[in-house]
């Protein structure tokens, strides 16, 4: 069987110098062309962007991963360190009424807990469904890990003297009124 180029030379549509021209054509073009590089093909280009998809996936992906471990392992250092420094309220009497989530909650403490969290020297915390009295250190140190976790922290009052010229100075101003 003829070639394409020889079948049109018989039925006279080309001729020879045309032939010539043309095959000289296409060998300038392939030498042009570096033989280590291959035009890059469609489907090479989109498994490359399938690639280059697949691994910003995976990155985002392991991204949240961290973000969540990192999460639980800030959980679990708060519940650890509850656990080690809350106060004991087994023989609590008194009602304490404190505000969590626009809803009014009350736990029992005894009278110097009341005082003690009225003044900032404790405070009120919520770990594990279950609210927990701990010292003000141990709340602070919980705040810079998570502050949504410590409900209740009165700030100190810093005017430990008394003013000489307060006429009020011997009436004693109750903090802890119960609501």
């Amino acid at each position: 069987m003829a070639s394409l180029q020889d079948q049109l030379l018989k039925a006279g549509l080309a001729d020879e110098k045309k032939l010539r021209a043309m095959q000289k054509e296409k060998k300038k073009q392939r030498k042009q062309q570096p033989k280590g590089t291959v035009q890059p093909d469609e489907t090479k280009l989109r498994v490359q962007q399938a690639r280059e998809e697949k691994a910003e996936r995976d990155r985002q992906l392991n991204q949240q991963r961290n973000a969540d471990a990192q999460r639980k392992a800030i959980g679990a250092q708060i519940r650890q360190l509850v656990e080690t420094n809350r106060l004991n309220r087994s023989r609590c009497d008194t009602d304490y009424q404190f505000v969590h989530d626009k809803k009014i909650k009350k736990i029992l403490v005894d009278n110097t807990m009341a005082d003690q969290l009225s003044r900032g020297r404790l405070a009120i915390v919520f770990v594990n469904e279950a609210y927990e009295v701990v010292p003000e250190a141990v709340a602070t140190k919980i705040m810079e890990r998570d502050a949504a976790a410590v409900v209740v922290l009165h700030e100190r009052n810093q005017q430990t003297e008394k003013d000489e010229d307060d006429p009020y100075a011997g009436y004693e101003i109750p903090d802890d009124l119960m609501w």
